[in-house]
């Protein structure tokens, strides 16, 4: 089956299946938030990105083979409100951004700095810091050895535009250069997004429209 990336809380998942690792999108909660599943197709190692509400929704996708490690993208309240029930079930470890791991309850066992490694299984993805839709906001990137890159960036990239500045000019100085810079350049066109809510894009798809962002200041 094709994979779409359109979901709706109390539909079914998407799933993509890459050649090394699947990846499992579920919207929960009252905000439409994202939730995203990946499994290692070698090892059936999962880790979860955002346990972000409808813990038995996602604990029912996790299914019995639960999860290594939780992944909290930043510490808005909407991305992690079924987190500590779904530790408390898997024993899953816990990782956050550095900065934002205070603004987190449940504690965050491996703060993550700009260029860690957080490894599924045999897949290694890619964390890169993000300043400005929270100080500590985190996107990991997964690099395809076999095709494009992939990346989750939670609510700091959406299609259509950056996460949410709050009308703070500096705070949105800070994510449109982080974006373009740790995101944008280094990746190609083909590369896929995972917003922390709504539909999926590509990088092609918004580069056009960087000019846009800029003049428009959000």
């Amino acid at each position: 089956m094709t994979y779409s990336g359109e979901v709706r809380v109390g539909g079914p998942a998407d799933v993509h299946e890459l050649k090394d690792l699947m990846i499992t999108k579920i919207a929960v909660g009252p905000m439409d938030n994202n939730a995203y599943l990946l499994r290692c197709r070698a090892t059936d190692e999962q880790l979860l990105i955002d346990a972000a509400a409808d813990a038995h929704v996602l604990l029912g996708t996790i299914g019995d083979d639960g999860i290594g490690s939780v992944v909290t993208t930043h510490r808005h309240a909407d991305h992690w409100q079924a987190l500590a029930e779904v530790v408390a079930a898997t024993g899953a470890r816990t990782y956050a951004g550095r900065y934002d791991a205070e603004g987190i309850p449940v504690p965050t066992d491996v703060p993550l700095d700009d260029g860690d490694t957080v490894r599924v299984g045999r897949v290694r993805l890619t964390a890169r810091h993000l300043v400005g839709h929270t100080p500590g906001s985190i996107v990991l990137i997964y690099d395809d050895p076999h095709g494009h890159p992939h990346v989750f960036t939670g609510d700091c990239l959406f299609p259509g535009g950056v996460g949410n500045t709050r009308k703070d000019p500096e705070a949105f100085a800070s994510l449109i250069h982080d974006v373009e810079t740790k995101i944008f350049e280094p990746l190609p066109d083909e590369t896929w997004v995972y917003p922390g809510h709504g539909n999926d894009t590509t990088l092609g798809a918004e580069r056009p429209h960087l000019p846009e962002w800029h003049a428009r200041g959000w």
